[in-house]
This record gives structure tokens, sequence and C-alpha cells, in this order.
């Protein structure tokens, strides 16, 4: 009996450590697996350009902001649109593109006054695989600090002659929209602007706002741009000394959004009188 007894206790003993190697086989495979994931989580949330911030793989939306200060703006409607600014930045995800510029004159030219992607600040991302600390602090560096500067230096742009509206749209269609073609990707330009186009080749001033004149201008085939699949909003700015009436002034630039096939979107009145 005592043999017997050995015996099966050496079986159980043996029996007892295979189970307990395929557990820790299993163990290890899991916590590799696991590692592993974190790893790749990880890599994930850091490919971004260094200059930008953006994905490597291009930003997840593109917004464009063009504010036009070639005629003056009270500080009720600079209030607003400072207003406004604020709110649409904070409804950019994380990975989108924000390129702010300033009207100038000269048809075509723009002041760049911001180009960066949102990174996300310390509570979008996963404290296991991220620095929560260290993105807070790229965040502020890099994206909040400066578009507070770009809010305040808005009344500084330059003023001109001229508001080749038109062109800037082009441009900004030609060197922004065009360079991005991530499947998905949202596209939205927010124009702040009186919208009295007024160039050489065609102006509202003298033309007022039939689309029949703006089509047998030289305008017409110089500035025409594709906007497909761009959201177009308008935050318009009313001038006492215009010569026509803003609600048929918004029905042209959005005829000619839909013109160029773009999409327009609903467009305030800001507040104050210029």
């Amino acid at each position: 009996m005592a043999r017997t007894r050995r015996r099966k206790s050496r079986k159980q003993g043996r029996l007892g450590a295979v189970v307990a190697g395929i557990c820790l086989l299993a163990l290890s495979g899991a916590l590799i697996g696991g590692l592993g994931y974190l790893y790749a989580k990880a890599n994930s949330q850091t490919k971004l350009a260094k200059e930008t911030l953006c994905p490597l793989d291009g930003p997840v939306a593109v917004n464009v902001f063009l504010v036009d200060t070639t005629d003056p703006i009270s500080d009720t409607t600079l209030l607003d649109i400072k207003n406004r600014f604020q709110k649409t930045v904070s409804a950019i995800p994380v990975g989108g593109l924000l390129e702010i510029f300033g009207l100038t004159e000269n048809p075509g030219e723009l002041v760049k006054m911001f180009d960066g992607c949102n990174p996300g600040d310390g509570s979008t991302v996963d404290q296991w695989t991220n620095n929560p600390a260290r993105r807070q602090r790229q965040w502020e560096e890099a994206f909040n600090k400066p578009l507070e500067k770009v809010s305040e230096s808005i009344p500084n742009v330059q003023s001109g002659n001229q508001s080749p509206i038109m062109a800037a749209i082009q441009q900004i269609k030609l060197t922004v929209f065009d360079r991005f073609s991530k499947p998905g990707a949202a596209k939205q330009l927010i124009v702040a602007s009186d919208m009295i186009e007024h160039t050489k080749l065609y102006s509202q001033y003298k033309s007022g706002v039939s689309y029949g004149a703006y089509l047998n201008s030289q305008a017409n085939a110089k500035y025409r741009t594709t906007l497909d699949g761009v959201d177009v909003a308008i935050w318009y700015v009313d001038r006492a000394a215009k010569p026509f009436d803003g609600r048929d002034h918004l029905e042209f630039w959005a005829k000619w959004v839909v013109e160029n096939r773009g999409n327009f979107l609903p467009s305030p009145r800001l507040e104050g009188m210029n």
C-alpha cells in the first residue's frame, strides 16, 4: 500500500507541476500581449509632426479662418468675432488642423497668423501609455497660448485699398484644402468680413450685388474655384455705408459658394455696426 501511495503522490506532483507550467506560460503570453498592446497604443498616440503637432498620416479635419480687416471693425464686432472664434477653436477635434489668415489688399496674398493641429490636452491621453502632464504642456505652449495671441492681434492686421475676398478663398483652397486628401476629413472655411468684394476686376461698390454683373466681369474667370467638400460660413460684418441690403449680399455669396460647388452654412450677422 505504501508504494501505491508514493506513486500516486509522485504522479500528482508531476501533474501539478505541468499545470503550473501551463498557467505560467499563459500568464506570460497575456503579459507580453498586454505590453505589446500598450506599446502599440503609445506609439499611435505619439506619432505627431514636430512643427505642426498634426498626425503623421494627416489631420482628421481641416479648419481655416480668414479675417478681413482691410476696413476698420468696431470694438463691439471685434468682441463678437473673438467670442465666436474661441467657441469654434474649442470644437476642433484632437488631430484637427487650424490655419488662420489675414486678408491683404493684394489679390492672393495672405498673412498667415497660425498653423497647427490640436494635439489634445492632458485629459486626452492614457496615463498608462503617455504622459498627461507633458501633453498638457505641449497643448498650452504650441496650441492654446499662440491662439490667445492671435485673438488679441486680429485688430492689428493691415488695412488696404482693396478687398480681394474671392482671390483669398481661391488661394486657401489651392494651398490648404488641396494639400490634404485624407478620406473622411471634414473641411471648413470661416470668413469674418463685410464681404464687399472690391478689386480692379470687379467691385461691388460699383456693381452692387447683382450676380449677373459678377458673371460678366473678368473676376468670374480669374477667381472661380472648386470648393468640393468644403463647408463655408460667413461671419458677416455690417457696415452703415454699404450701398445694398445685408441679406441680399449674403444671398450673393451663398450663390457664389454653391456655384463653386461648396456647401454654404448658416451665416450670422455679427453684433454692432461699422
